[in-house]
């Protein structure tokens, strides 16, 4: 049984329109699907719908009781990303990554002071970039010095699972074929096993996915802006009661009284500051939210928005199932 190296389907020449498919007459040499093959060859997007996807991969890695790595983006920090990882019942650690795009001056000691104290984690916490080879070998000695020699990378789409995984058989045995990366969800399609050195496995699985998101499946450019692959500048507003944030035309949030927020997207992602007398979005359902001093609105999935005084704030639309209020991660 041959698995595609990329997304970890079974190869087949019977059907061109079910998954792991390649021509018969290269079905011997291939290492790829055809639908891999395509996506980083020719940018050719296929999505493909993974139903209940986050339980199974809960079920099959707890059945296992083998070691996980729980890979998390810096941005995408919330009740659901971090709900997922408590789901997980054998031996696990956090890896935060993304860590390139925030500011220096952030301390990951911080960081991690903080995730402990608003989300209650004890775990091991391992900090990396998006794309380069910070804390690597801290991640390796991790794996060698506790004998994990059956490892699984987890975590939500984006996060930056894939490039991980790449970047780790690049240090450490860099004739591995390369798992397929890229911006659409469920790129990986089933587990894939891949051999760092002979005695460790990594074990890549499909991605979680949210439960909410600002965008469809199929808005690409969207996700891509979403997904900031540089340092991010983050962006303060002075607010007045008559003020709001609209972000990409559909989640506007409005605040009651003088204030300084600081976003912390993408700087791709298009904000604009309107006022009361812009009727955009107002015929909509509102959301209120009391907020304290130096809270963080998180939006799920996209980042979060620091606000240094208390007050009140309205969420417009069907938006507010994504909006949770926090403790300021900074």
């Amino acid at each position: 049984m041959k698995r595609c190296v990329g997304c970890g389907v079974i190869l087949q020449s019977e059907d061109n329109n079910k998954l792991g498919y390649i021509p018969a007459s290269k079905i011997n040499e291939a290492k790829y699907c055809e639908r891999c093959f395509k996506l980083t060859h020719y940018n050719n997007q296929i999505i493909i719908p993974l139903k209940d996807i986050n339980d199974k991969i809960i079920k099959e890695v707890n059945k296992s009781k083998k070691n996980v790595y729980y890979i998390i983006d810096l941005l995408n920090i919330n009740e659901e990303t971090i709900n997922t990882f408590k789901k997980i019942k054998t031996s696990k650690k956090m890896i935060v990554s993304k860590l390139d795009i925030i500011p220096r001056s952030i301390k990951t000691s911080k960081i991690t002071e903080w995730l402990k104290k608003v989300y209650g984690i004890n775990e091991d916490i391992f900090y990396i970039s998006s794309n380069k080879d910070t804390n690597l070998e801290r991640i390796i000695n991790d794996i060698e010095r506790n004998q994990y020699y059956d490892s699984y990378i987890l975590g939500y789409t984006n996060s930056g699972k894939s490039t991980l995984i790449n970047n780790l058989c690049n240090k450490v045995n860099p004739i591995n074929n390369k798992i397929t990366t890229s911006l659409i969800p469920n790129t990986t399609l089933d587990f894939i096993k891949i051999k760092l050195i002979p005695e460790v496995t990594i074990i890549d699985s499909p991605g979680f996915t949210l439960s909410n998101t600002l965008y469809k499946d199929n808005e690409l450019d969207l996700i891509k802006r979403i997904n900031p692959k540089k340092f991010i500048k983050p962006v303060t507003y002075q607010t007045k009661d008559i003020t709001s944030l609209l972000i990409e035309d559909r989640i506007r949030i409005s605040f009651n009284s003088n204030n300084s927020v600081t976003t912390y997207f993408s700087n791709d992602l298009i904000v604009s500051k309107i006022f009361a007398n812009n009727k955009k979005l107002l015929d909509q359902k509102v959301t209120t939210y009391n907020i304290e001093d130096n809270s963080d609105i998180v939006i799920k999935g996209i980042g979060f928005i620091n606000v240094k005084k208390a007050c009140k704030i309205n969420v417009y639309g069907e938006y507010d199932k994504l909006i949770e209020i926090r403790k300021s991660m900074f």
